[in-house]
């Protein structure tokens, strides 16, 4: 465990100093120099020659992050670095992972391919949109998922009559998983869209009366499927209905649409940071998680040994 450093990219820091004070080491130094015309540099304080490099980035956007990300990377190759490992806890980009309509680009695919050309050894990263995303890469790929910090927080609520739920039909395997562990019914949402981020109908496949629902996703991103789903259980006779989802997006009015819908919480990671408060949205660490996981690479360990689901 002593030939090995973490350092973080400007977006995830706020996470990697919990990752380092779980592992008990201290964060790598490295400075990111930006220029007036909006250029930046990477340079490691420290030596990193012949260690294993851990870097924790999300790729949210903007795309200065995978930028910054993608320098990183470069540079410790270029230090000589033993491996370089990309811990990216959120994968952006990864709704682009199949060409759904003529002429359009696949880029979960492309971000793949740049992340390799720069240099990784590996990639430490956390629910993807699509599980086959792991082929993209020609790296090993430790894919970790939300549920070993979730399904504890859902079992401490004790909640009864629960059923769980999915927003989308996409989701259904991830929803299952949940509903498998707990051995309680499964609702889905069946949704049409007029276009991405618009949700034109929706309609409910399953029985949701007095029951205590707990919709699961991915992400949230514009969250207009999410609380149309909870407002329409609510409707359905739910005697209430809390959200988890892994990835923080929350872009736009989804702060609005959740503080004003029918949900009781709603509960994220904090592998995306989120300032926009809302009285309505929690996060939970996954710190300690991907700590865990950082240990057993080094080590070479098993990663699955931590799975709930």
């Amino acid at each position: 465990m002593n030939n090995f450093v973490v350092f973080s990219g400007t977006a995830t820091r706020y996470l990697t100093e919990k990752i380092c004070l779980s592992l008990n080491v201290p964060m790598g130094n490295c400075t990111v120099t930006h220029f007036a015309d909006g250029e930046f540099s990477v340079c490691y304080n420290e030596t990193v020659r012949g260690r294993d490099v851990f870097l924790v980035q999300s790729t949210f956007p903007n795309s200065d992050n995978l930028m910054e990300l993608l320098l990183m990377i470069d540079a410790a190759k270029r230090a000589s670095a033993r491996s370089i490992n990309a811990v990216i806890p959120y994968f952006g980009w990864a709704r682009q992972d199949r060409k759904d309509q003529p002429r359009v680009a696949i880029g979960a695919k492309l971000v793949a391919d740049m992340l390799s050309v720069a240099g990784i050894t590996r990639v430490i990263t956390m629910d993807l949109h699509a599980d086959q995303e792991q082929g993209f890469f020609n790296v090993p790929v430790d894919h970790l998922y939300a549920s070993s910090v979730m399904v504890p927080y859902i079992e401490s609520l004790h909640l009864d009559n629960l059923v769980i739920a999915t927003p989308d039909v996409g989701g259904s395997k991830r929803a299952s998983a949940y509903s498998k562990y707990f051995q309680c019914p499964l609702v889905l949402c069946n949704k049409v869209r007029r276009k991405p981020n618009e949700v034109a109908s929706m309609q409910i496949i399953g029985d949701v009366t007095d029951a205590n629902v707990v919709l699961i996703d991915d992400m949230v991103d514009t969250a207009g499927t999410i609380t149309k789903a909870a407002d329409l259980m609510m409707e359905n006779g739910a005697r209430s209905v809390r959200a988890i989802a892994s990835h923080c997006v929350m872009s736009g009015p989804a702060s609005e649409r959740v503080q004003a819908s029918k949900l009781e919480e709603m509960v994220f990671t904090d592998s995306i940071p989120y300032s926009n408060r809302c009285a309505k949205v929690k996060q939970i660490s996954i710190a300690d998680l991907i700590a865990e996981t950082i240990r057993r690479v080094v080590d070479n360990l098993s990663i699955s040994d931590q799975y709930l689901l």
